[in-house]
């Protein structure tokens, strides 16, 4: 039995370890101290609560579930993520690519294989699998993605969709067949339904119609999803899922025409400053709510699950609090010393109400964020300044 683990709460799982006893010949006791290691150590990402409904609820016969779960243990004792490992991050010069590396970097792992867009066009699948075969990455991270606001979304969805499905699927299966050792592609949390029930829990994928002006770009991280699940599920791979909610910070793409909508009105507030204009135009009502998180903390949230999680469920990565447009432009224009009113377009759209996301499960595993968002606004203020000299 593994220390400190509370030998007790295994007693929920009775039903299971006596199957495994019956199907492996294994004794009791000796699948209890399977399970409790596997619990103790975070490889499930649940308590034993949860591990055994999860257990009473799986469909396999006992001799396959079995043999899933020591596959798993397996994987662990000889897979555990080392400083040393080679990890390659797939758009790290991106927001939250450039936010993983950075963490990485601060946590000691030295040995980060990263390549531009034009040194390696991840659309290209005969380039993908020839990089994979050639630097044999241990741990991958999938930030790579065409990404913008509402009206990019809205402007380009072939773009959108083909675009992301072709990274994706590249990296993901190059990975599968190189032996990559552990995987984690960054979801988003469109891939949710419009009016999904707030805040929005993972169990809510594809129970409703999603958020039509972004549909294409959801749908193709969906599939991302689910192509993880599958290598998971068929070939036993540590490929896990990560939905982060609406982030910004340094990296940040302030383009107007294609950003989302918290850099897209710093730029223009600041602007408005600058060439002293007593008004700026905000698109929609105001009213929608949206939860923000800097990018250093979903960075911080990848690594703590790269190193502690390995279910193939995906996990929901958010701040735990939200605000309407106009608060949040009200806020940018105190961070930036914008004194002219706000005006608000409604002739535009607003897309979803609300979109808050639920990461309890990843909180009750012992991740927080850290920064604020007035204070993740004021540090990324400064960075675009320093930027634009």
């Amino acid at each position: 039995m593994t220390p400190g683990f509370d030998y007790a709460s295994l007693a929920a799982c009775g039903s299971l370890r006596l199957s495994i006893s019956a199907s492996l010949r294994f004794s009791p006791l000796s699948v209890n101290a399977l399970i409790s290691l596997g619990v103790a150590q975070g490889w499930y990402g649940c308590g034993p609560l949860a591990l055994s409904h999860r257990f009473r609820h799986q469909t396999q016969s006992p001799y396959a579930f079995c043999i899933r779960l020591l596959r798993v243990f397996a994987l662990h004792l000889s897979t555990t993520m080392q400083k040393t490992d080679r990890i390659y991050i797939a758009g790290h010069r991106g927001l939250a690519g450039s936010a993983i590396h950075r963490e990485l970097q601060r946590a000691g792992y030295a040995n980060i294989v990263t390549r531009t867009s034009a040194e390696l066009n991840l659309r290209e699948r005969d380039t993908v699998r020839a990089f994979f075969e050639k630097e044999r990455p241990q741990v991958v991270a999938v930030a790579a993605a065409k990404v913008g606001g509402i009206k990019a979304n809205n402007d380009f969805p072939v773009e959108f969709l083909l675009w992301n499905l072709q990274i994706q699927n590249n990296v993901i299966e190059a990975a599968a067949e190189f032996g990559v050792e552990k995987l984690l592609f960054l979801g988003s949390s469109c891939i949710y339904p419009k009016h999904a029930h707030q805040p929005i829990t993972e169990d809510a994928l594809l129970t409703g119609p999603l958020e039509p002006t972004n549909d294409a770009y959801a749908i193709a991280k969906i599939a991302g999803i689910k192509l993880c699940q599958s290598y998971s599920r068929q070939y036993g791979k540590r490929f896990i899922s990560a939905m982060p909610t609406n982030l910004y910070g340094p990296g940040d793409n302030f383009d107007l025409a294609n950003s989302h909508v918290l850099p897209a009105l710093l730029r223009k507030i600041h602007e408005a400053k600058m060439r002293g204009y007593n008004e700026v135009v905000v698109w929609g009502t105001g009213t929608p709510r949206r939860e923000f998180l800097h990018a250093d903390d979903l960075a911080a949230a990848c690594r703590f699950l790269l190193e502690n999680y390995d279910d193939p469920a995906l996990m929901n990565v958010g701040y735990g609090d939200d605000v309407t447009i106009r608060e949040l432009a009200e806020t940018i224009c105190e961070v930036v010393g914008f004194k002219g009113a706000l005006t608000f377009d409604t002739t535009k759209p607003d897309g979803t109400p609300r979109k808050l996301m639920d990461s309890s499960r990843l909180r009750a595993l012992g991740w927080q964020p850290t920064i604020s968002l007035r204070e993740g606004i004021r540090t990324t203020y400064e960075w675009y300044l320093h930027q634009h000299k």
